[in-house]
């Protein structure tokens, strides 16, 4: 018999075993990971690229890499060339790859032997190589976890620190060439080269330091959080009951969370059961012929007028919890008696204080990465209810 209770305490429960598999990961990695990160800025100063790719849910892992490193969230900070060629990875690679590119490969905690043969194939033509998760590559990791949500989650850090951490390399190094009009987004730029040696033990140092904010930012969310994200979990469960599905949405790294959690339902992890669910994301045609057409703002609401049911579910996705797209969509649905979800960072923003979601559930943090990361234990946790409920053991 389900109890809500019951689902809280497992919610909290599950947050916060989370923390020292994340913890454990980057202490063990911080100083390979630094050092990589070192290898990123050489190759990015060489005019190299980062091309990403996962199949299913790891196609996400992909979308969002290559939006944080050509759409920074730090102002001031340069956009690096990165490219999500998920949808033809192999041919894409055999077509466009230069020996100063970094290949990034995601999958599984079991490995996939398509995503190893594309990383094998660009580490033969030089190219810089992460296998998330892996043995072979420049960089490779094996799965820390074998649960695929917290395996994810953790990969998701890992590539945020990256990013994060990259930059420290190359604003300590004479970048080369000349960015123009630009320039004033760069101050490092004209700098007498540095040497980067010392700077590995504060990167590798920052690493954990992150990690340990994530622990933080988990275990106030399992505190403050878990009775509200159970609730969520029950009212989604009932409206599927009566024949609803989720609709996801959000911008950036968030459209590539909303993607990833509607691929989680329709393509669930052994043994869970598929549940209805679509993104608004994961419509780059209907996204532009809107955006182009109407304005930005409608990208969602236009999408949600055309495929919205009454017992369905309206789920939007802001860091910031004032992203306007999102806010009249969830608006939109509130009108149409359509039960509605937000993940929502700072302090849950226009979204939180419009009321416009049932269910507002606040990760407490101005900082968009650690914001996502935990944003993701959140909607898996989700995901991982849903199968208890439907099985009724809570």
């Amino acid at each position: 018999m389900t109890t809500m209770y019951g689902l809280a305490t497992q919610v909290e429960e599950r947050l916060l075993s989370r923390n020292q598999i994340v913890e454990d990961f980057l202490s063990r990695e911080a100083f390979r990971l630094a050092e990589a990160c070192r290898s990123l800025s050489e190759r990015f100063l060489q005019g190299g690229r980062l091309l990403a790719f996962g199949r299913g849910p790891y196609a996400t892992d992909a979308q969002h890499v290559s939006v944080e490193f050509v759409h920074p969230v730090i102002v001031g900070k340069r956009a690096l060339p990165a490219l999500d060629i998920s949808m033809l990875f192999r041919p894409w690679l055999e077509a466009i790859l230069h020996p100063d590119d970094i290949v990034m490969g995601f999958g599984p905690p079991e490995g996939d032997a398509e995503i190893q043969s594309a990383l094998k194939f660009a580490n033969e033509r030089n190219a810089l190589t992460f296998a998330l998760p892996g043995v072979d590559g420049s960089y490779a990791v094996e799965a820390c976890a074998k649960d695929p949500f917290i395996h994810q989650e953790v990969i998701e850090v890992l590539y945020h620190v990256l990013w994060e951490s990259v930059h420290v390399f190359l604003e300590h190094r004479e970048l080369g060439h000349d960015v123009g009009d630009a320039g004033f987004l760069y101050p490092f730029l004209g700098q007498e080269k540095q040497e980067t040696g010392d700077l590995i033990s504060e990167v590798a140092g920052s690493i954990q330091m992150k990690a340990q904010r994530d622990s933080t930012l988990r275990a106030q969310v399992a505190r403050e959080q878990a009775e509200l994200i159970s609730g969520a979990s029950v009212a989604i469960h009932e409206r599927l009951l009566r024949g609803g599905k989720l609709i996801i949405f959000g911008n950036g790294g968030s459209a590539t969370d909303a993607n990833d959690w509607a691929i989680d339902c329709v393509l669930p992890p052994s043994g869970y059961h598929p549940v209805p669910a679509v993104s608004l994301s994961l419509e780059p045609a209907n996204i532009s012929a809107i955006g182009n057409d109407v304005g930005m703002e409608a990208i969602f609401l236009r999408q949600l007028i055309a495929q919205a049911c009454p017992e369905d579910v309206a789920i939007g996705i802001s860091t910031s919890g004032g992203s306007r797209n999102i806010i009249v969509a969830l608006e939109e649905a509130h009108k149409r008696k359509m039960l509605t979800v937000a993940l929502l960072g700072y302090d849950g923003g226009e979204i939180k204080r419009r009321g416009v979601a049932d269910f507002p559930i606040v990760v407490h943090c101005d900082y968009i990465p650690r914001i996502q990361e935990v944003q993701a234990s959140i909607y898996h946790i989700i995901r991982e209810n849903l199968e208890v409920l439907a099985r009724g053991q809570a």
